[in-house]
């Protein structure tokens, strides 16, 4: 079955397909993808993961289905809800 796995930074995106057998999970596609060779900072033992935006707690249990996009989240550099009081903040002082 055909799957495919995204991971962006602001610099460089890319989403690679792979062909993987039924029952693979989401860990073991990411691993069968060799997207660390394209990105090497990515650990697929450490990374947060989701399906189509939906995160997945456990990646090496969730079995994908054809079709699916495992995508890989880099760390946030800061809370959403810390930044938006940062920008009313700044608006505000303007």
């Amino acid at each position: 079955m055909e799957v495919e796995v995204a991971y962006a930074r602001p610099d460089k995106q890319q989403i690679v397909p792979v062909a993987v057998p039924p029952g693979t999970t989401a860990l073991e596609a990411v691993k069968l993808s060799r997207i660390t060779e394209i990105f090497p900072e990515i650990d697929p033992d450490a990374i947060d993961m989701g399906v189509f935006g939906k995160v997945v707690k456990n990646p090496a249990e969730h079995a994908l289905r054809e079709g699916d996009r495992v995508e890989l989240y880099r760390p946030l550099k800061i809370d959403p809800k810390q930044a938006r009081l940062n920008r009313a903040k700044k608006n505000l002082n303007q």
